[in-house]
């Protein structure tokens, strides 16, 4: 591993934002075969005008991080996971998967080839790691594209809490994430698309983000701005939605086992009603940019309904996120499998 370069980063301040590093992987599809791929320093794709990621959404991403231990290795976080939900996202829109185990070895090849951009153990910072498919090739009719790239590149970015962890608040919006059966368990950017304006309208009344009922009825929770809902009852229980239309969040996978196996809580994957979500103590967003975001209180219908605190986190949702990172950095023992080192 290329530890021997250096850059001159403060850990501090770096923000979650893109920051060009040295290399990206690159494969492309065509003739019904993906091309051997390689590391290039090239940050720019060239595609056709007429692609179909730029005219009809075929594309898909996934967001991953690698982790400086204090051995000083770097490791990963269940990628595994990653890979396959990747191939769930092109199924759904037809385009052609990308091998799990080439998956894998592509996104290593990009965190050993920028290895000196992976930040130092104990300063919360992650590397960051977009792997994306994009329909590429001549084409203006409504069809799957005839190529494809699988690409993937990352950044440093620093720890998503500034100044620790504190609760934040959060608004139903009547908007809608996405449609019953539609893209919702997939991620595609149609769906982050869809997300900005509520969004933007949640921030303008003074919220973090929004939180997203199930288009079906609405009446149902299901999503948090592009984060996953758990809450935990007054007779710890560990509850997440469990909806058709919900993107299959891999940290929410990871909570719903650390919760049952290590905190000896019973875990209930069912629907959860807005007007019912005063039997939770407290309740978090979950992802990879944030891992846990507390939620402090949700307004509904011009009423704020508050968890735990508006400004301290709960006890369950600190262990559990406690929990979590130590794994991620390899100071506590995941189950079998979770990690994987980056030689």
């Amino acid at each position: 591993m290329n530890m021997e370069k250096s850059v001159n980063i403060d850990w501090s301040t770096i923000g979650f934002s893109y920051r060009k590093t040295d290399y990206r992987y690159l494969s492309y599809w065509k003739d019904g075969k993906w091309d051997d791929g390689k590391l290039t320093e090239d940050n720019m794709l060239h595609i056709s005008e007429s692609s179909t990621a730029l005219h009809y959404g075929q594309q898909c991403f996934e967001g991953m991080k690698a982790y400086r231990r204090k051995d000083g290795r770097i490791q990963l976080f269940r990628p595994d996971r990653n890979a396959a939900r990747m191939q769930n996202s092109c199924r759904r829109i037809l385009m052609s998967e990308f091998p799990i185990d080439r998956f894998i070895e592509a996104v290593k090849k990009v965190v050993k080839a920028n290895a000196h951009y992976v930040p130092p153990y104990g300063t919360g910072a992650t590397l960051y790691i977009r792997p994306l498919i994009i329909g590429i090739g001549d084409n203006i009719g409504v069809r799957p594209a005839p190529e494809y790239i699988f690409t993937v590149f990352c950044m440093p970015v620093g720890p998503y809490f500034k100044g620790g962890m504190a609760p934040i608040n959060f608004i139903v919006t009547d908007y809608d994430r996405a449609a019953p059966f539609g893209t919702g368990a997939a991620k595609v950017g149609g769906n982050y698309a869809a997300s900005l304006l509520p969004h933007e309208e949640a921030v303008k009344k003074g919220f973090a983000d929004c939180i997203y009922l199930d288009p079906a009825t609405h009446t149902k929770l299901e999503e948090v701005g592009a984060a996953n809902f758990f809450g935990i009852t007054k007779d710890n229980k560990f509850v997440t939605p469990d909806s058709p239309s919900i993107l299959p969040s891999i940290t929410r996978e990871s909570l719903t086992v650390l919760a049952k196996d290590f905190l000896d809580m019973k875990v209930e994957e069912r629907d959860i009603y807005i007007d019912e979500i005063d039997e939770f103590v407290e309740a978090g967003a979950c992802g990879t940019a944030a891992v846990i975001t507390p939620i402090g209180g949700i307004e509904y219908k011009g009423k704020l309904h508050v968890f735990h605190s508006q400004t301290e986190v709960g006890p369950i949702t600190k262990k559990l996120y406690d929990t979590l990172v130590g794994i991620q950095f390899g100071d506590i023992e995941g189950p079998e499998g979770w990690i994987d080192l980056v030689e």
